[in-house]
């Protein structure tokens, strides 16, 4: 039987990335103790308020179909919120809705990025990030994240790897796997290569509440001069401890979401009106949750790097914000992947191999900060004691 190229583009990007997270989960399953620190659950459960408007939401009866936009109060919320931050008129023309970040992301890039085309985006990236550019036909061309800069996407980085096929910058701020922030000034330079080359500009922006210490976070969406060449994506997943809910959007200039529209018809006809409503709710007031999440994160990457610091080779990249934290493990003298799984098997922690990331991080591990202080310090406790040379393991 015959089947469409996309299968074979994607054949290599999806499950495999997971592994350890999959290993760890056979782990569990066969009665073993895992502290499983793979992927980014949040660390509370979702606001019974939401919870509870949702369930209201379904038994007056909004489980009917939505419109292929988002319902208009959702999109109304939206618009309020982002021209609220972007201190300019918003409005909820500008907005399509859908089922969670990933969607928003999949259905924007198959608009904007044609076969053939390319797509600057960082690297180390999303695990996803490869297999929803190659998916339409497009091409992803790494720009390197450097340790040295922080992990901060440089605006002559992105400008030697422009090629006349060049379409969109793919951004990720705050970043995951790497807890990077781009700074105003680094958007004003990101900004003049879009400029310069007539790029699209698409922003991810999932973490965006979830910024440590103060750290100010900047959208190329807020700034005028980028507005109409800039799609901004988001979702309630992190902000609101929400994941399951799978509530998204995209947000652009109103001529952009025009032309969306049609291809998210095409794809699913809308997100349901009883999230909607809580949806709504949520984005019109502050999260319950996030600064308990930011605090709480932020801690545990503190107290991951002082620990590894102190007691082993092991060296911790802090985080500015989001719920991971990237460890360097090259002094074990194993790549990445075989520390991960040897760290499983011989602990029953699982962490992330940074090259599910992108090649840029082999060496690294991505460690989740999302479960509760005691486990965490536990697992810290054994990747301390793995970190040992192999007889003081032993006598341990």
């Amino acid at each position: 039987m015959r089947y469409a190229p996309i299968l074979d583009r994607l054949a290599t990007l999806g499950s495999a990335k997971w592994e350890v997270h999959y290993a760890a989960g056979r782990l569990a399953a066969a009665g073993r103790d895992v502290i499983d620190l793979t992927i980014g659950n949040p660390d509370v459960p979702a606001p019974e308020a939401l919870v509870e408007g949702a369930a209201a939401a379904m038994r007056a009866g909004r489980t009917q179909y939505s419109t292929g936009r988002g319902e208009a109060h959702l999109r109304a919320a939206l618009a309020a919120r982002y021209a609220a931050r972007a201190g300019r008129e918003v409005t909820p023309d500008q907005v399509l809705c859908f089922p969670g970040t990933q969607t928003a992301l999949y259905a924007v890039l198959m608009g904007l990025a044609e076969p053939g085309s390319e797509v600057l985006v960082g690297d180390p990236m999303y695990a996803t990030y490869e297999a929803v550019i190659r998916a339409g036909g497009a091409v992803p061309v790494p720009v390197p994240l450097r340790p040295d800069l922080g992990f901060r996407l440089s605006a002559g980085d992105l400008a030697a790897r422009v090629t006349p096929r060049s379409r969109v910058i793919l951004l990720n701020t705050p970043h995951n796997p790497t807890g990077a922030v781009l700074a105003a000034a680094d958007l004003a330079a990101i900004g003049e290569v879009a400029r310069a080359h007539d790029l699209w500009i698409v922003s991810d922006e999932v973490y965006e509440e979830l910024v440590f210490d103060g750290t100010p976070f900047a959208s190329p969406f807020d700034r005028a001069e980028l507005a109409d060449r800039t799609v901004a994506v988001s979702s309630i997943s992190k902000s609101h401890a929400a994941p399951g809910f799978r509530s998204g959007w995209a947000v652009s200039s109103a001529d952009c979401a025009d032309r969306l529209l049609p291809l998210s018809e095409t794809m699913l006809f809308g997100n349901q009106p009883f999230i909607a409503d809580m949806t709504a709710e949520a984005v019109a007031a502050p999260s319950a949750v996030a600064e308990g999440m930011r605090s709480r994160f932020a801690g545990r990457a503190r107290y991951l790097a002082d620990r590894l610091a102190q007691e082993t080779a092991l060296r911790v990249h802090r985080p500015e914000a989001g719920m991971f934290a990237l460890v360097d493990v090259s002094a074990t003298g194993m790549d990445d992947s075989a520390y991960a799984m040897d760290l499983l098997e011989a602990t029953g922690v699982a962490v992330m191999p940074g090259t599910s990331f992108g090649d840029s991080l082999a060496g690294w591990v991505r460690v989740a900060l999302t479960v509760d202080d005691a486990r965490f310090r536990a697992a810290a406790d054994r990747i301390v004691a793995h970190a040992a040379p192999p007889k003081a393991r032993a006598r341990a």
